[in-house]
């Protein structure tokens, strides 16, 4: 293969759980760059519809917005018959829908550490399972999980006050090795990604004027000294998920401006 095509994409179906915006919007935009089809989901439908009509419109490919909360395996059964009603088959899987939750640590109450898990950890599983054994039908498949540099760190309470949330991501670290072990057999490739500070939806209140010294600290203990941007994802993604990462697996990829090796 020539190098345009081990990054090609042309002709796979992607499946991006929280693919509306933010990072999942990141990684299906720079899918549909690559030519794959899309199924998108989340809990809301209004931003997957929006994002799913401009990828379809810039990108010629077909995509399909389907509601979904991860917490619940009806809803998932449900969003899985729609996506292969529509495409028939999923080659590619991204576990981007996740949570998080804040409160001091010795107040964290126990039902918000369940809902974090059942979301972060335990949706991942259910769908992963699910989608792993419509892979090996179809004699393979890819799996993208979206860990965190809060995988390998603690957090002081007033950076990030959600102490479930570093364990969760941890876990999806050792599920994404695990798993790449296991399906190996099948041709199904399991590698996760693990964002630092993205320039996201859910990171715009940093750029408010009256968090200037708060952004600058942030940005100072990034040895890069930026935050990810939407090409910095894209192209991590598509790496993964097409064949140029052939002979990748159980591995992940952290994606921080060099946060966690300073």
């Amino acid at each position: 293969m020539n190098i345009a095509e081990l990054f090609s994409l042309k002709g796979k179906v992607a499946l991006v759980t929280g693919g509306g915006r933010g990072i999942g919007k990141f990684i299906a935009t720079g899918f549909a760059e690559a030519g794959a089809d899309l199924i998108l989901t989340s809990r809301k439908l209004k931003n997957l519809e929006d994002t799913a009509k401009e990828l379809e419109a810039n990108h010629k490919v077909r995509t399909i917005a389907i509601a979904c909360d991860m917490a619940k395996e009806d809803a998932i059964d449900n969003m899985l018959a729609e996506a292969q009603k529509k495409f028939g088959r999923i080659d590619v899987l991204v576990n981007n829908a996740g949570a998080t939750w804040g409160a001091p640590t010795l107040d964290f109450p126990l039902e918000k550490w369940d809902q974090l898990f059942n979301v972060n950890v335990r949706g991942v599983w259910i769908l992963s399972q699910k989608v792993a054994r419509l892979m090996k039908a179809q004699g393979g498949g890819n799996i993208i999980n979206i860990s965190s540099v809060m995988a390998f760190r603690g957090s002081t309470e007033m950076a990030h006050p959600a102490i479930p949330y570093n364990s969760t991501k941890a876990a999806i670290n050792l599920l994404t090795m695990n798993l790449a072990v296991k399906l190996a057999p099948y041709r199904i490739r399991v590698n996760a990604i693990a964002p630092g500070f993205f320039h996201t939806d859910m990171m715009a209140f940093i750029d408010k004027p009256e968090l200037k010294d708060i952004r600058d600290a942030m940005i100072n203990e990034i040895p890069l000294r930026r935050v990810g941007e939407m090409d910095d994802m894209k192209g991590m993604a598509v790496f993964l998920a097409s064949e140029a990462s052939a002979y990748v697996t159980g591995h992940v990829l952290v994606a921080d401006g060099g946060l966690i090796a300073k």
